[in-house]
């Protein structure tokens, strides 16, 4: 015996139901106008579709509501989305289970619907999914490079320039251990040695001219290189006071040439007061050392060639003896160098290198000095020697400037050597000695 409809409706049910009416309109399949479908019900019924006493009747079964085909039509039959799925069920707790279609779904507790129904598969997508095996991965066959397919011949690369009988192709400047542009460095040095040796033998006062020239530059460089450090000293009195300094020391000896320093000291602070007093004692300081370490100390340069009759021959001298002091370190540190001599100061200079510039620069002044002032040998030595340290300590002074202002070079006014100062250092330190054994070992002669 079936259930009492619950909804007290005379209407067929299940698939037995017509066709309902669209709730829009479509010209196509249902002409007409359009039609909006009833309201829901807005009171409460009693069980088995009796409203209660007062209450409006239930318009729920409407024949113009549309009803899926997959909502549940009664109690007899169930209307599932299968084909020839629809069984019997007698109420609660009886089940007859799955029609013969349906074997081999999913069934267990988890994967039935609200009816007892087995799972459809849109709404467990997964159930028929393989598990996923791990594979042995000495089966996968090895990724092999593939080399990069070569350019097309006739076409050449980004950013290489291509060489031609006109245009030569671009090579690497060559460089030496020590860091430096070998080639450049040798060619500036010889044209540097003869912008010194020609007008010093040909043309004295020519040489004044060189000197005063280098000593502006080297002014120059200097106070370039110590604005990194907040010092700005005046360019202006310094140039010009270390020209007259240098041309003091060449006329009139000495004592011009320490006047000449404190001229040149003096109209500093005259010329900074125009400032303000905001950095003035770093920037005088700054100043005062410019003054003494490249006008000064090239003044010696200027009294040695204004020896009588053979100035010349004693800056001759000690120029040599400087670059006899580079040549044998250079040569001694790059072939044997292997202990750094001052790490924190220069880290390329070595012992070795150190004793390659006393040993050459003692040989060849020894030599030097007994060809040229009748001196014995052994006083030639100590004079290279001595030239050698103090030329040795000159470096390591510049260096030591330029490590407190973190630049590599004063200036990249010279290929290969960095700034003028770079090559003057060397000598600046190795000229107040010459001057003062010269003028033991060498009377002066009026």
């Amino acid at each position: 015996m079936s259930h009492p409809d619950p909804y007290g409706s005379t209407e067929p049910r299940g698939w037995d139901r017509p066709a309902p009416a669209l709730p829009w309109p479509d010209t196509d399949l249902e002409p007409g106008p359009w039609r909006p479908a009833p309201a829901a019900p807005t009171h409460p019924t009693e069980p088995g579709g009796y409203a209660r006493p007062g209450a409006a009747p239930d318009t729920y079964a409407a024949p113009d509501t549309y009803a899926a085909p997959d909502t549940y039509a009664g109690p007899d039959t169930y209307a599932g989305p299968y084909p020839n799925s629809g069984r019997r069920h007698d109420g609660p707790g009886r089940y007859d289970g799955p029609p013969a279609g349906d074997r081999g779904r999913p069934d267990g507790p988890e994967h039935r619907g609200p009816w007892g129904e087995p799972a459809r598969d849109d709404e467990y997508p997964t159930a028929q999914i393989a598990p996923v095996r791990d594979e042995p991965t000495d089966q996968i066959p090895a990724v092999r490079d593939e080399p990069e397919p070569e350019p097309p011949p006739g076409r050449r690369g980004r950013g290489r320039r291509r060489a031609s009988a006109e245009r030569p192709p671009t090579t690497t400047p060559t460089t030496s251990r020590a860091g430096r542009n070998l080639p450049a460095a040798i060619g500036v040095g010889v044209v540097l040695g003869a912008a010194v040796v020609v007008p010093l033998f040909f043309f004295m006062p020519a040489f004044l001219a060189v000197l005063a020239t280098a000593v502006g530059i080297g002014i120059w460089e200097m106070a370039r290189a110590v604005r990194r450090s907040g010092a700005h000293p005046p360019l202006a009195p310094l140039v010009a006071g270390g020209v007259i300094t240098v041309g003091l020391a060449w006329f009139a000896g000495p004592d011009a040439l320490c006047l000449g320093l404190l001229v040149t000291v003096l109209g500093t602070m005259i010329w900074r007061l125009g400032d303000g007093p905001g950095n003035y004692q770093r920037d005088l300081t700054a100043a005062t050392l410019i003054a003494v370490y490249v006008p000064f100390l090239a003044g010696f340069a200027a009294m040695l060639a204004a020896a009588p009759g053979d100035g010349h021959l004693r800056v001759l001298v000690t120029l040599v003896a400087v670059v006899l002091s580079d040549t044998g370190g250079y040569a001694a540190g790059v072939s044997f160098g292997k202990h750094p001599m001052a790490p924190t100061i220069s880290p390329k200079k070595s012992w070795e290198g150190f004793a390659g510039s006393v040993t050459a620069a003692a040989a060849g002044s020894a030599v030097l000095l007994w060809v040229l002032f009748d001196v014995a040998p052994w006083w030639g030595a100590l004079f290279g020697m001595a030239i050698s340290v103090s030329a040795v300590l000159g470096d390591l002074a510049e260096s030591m400037i330029k490590r407190d202002l973190g630049v590599k070079d004063m200036s990249n006014l010279l290929p290969g050597h960095g700034g003028l100062m770079d090559r003057l250092d060397s000598i600046l330190f190795a000229v107040p000695v010459a001057y003062l054994l010269l003028a033991v070992f060498v009377p002066v002669v009026s």
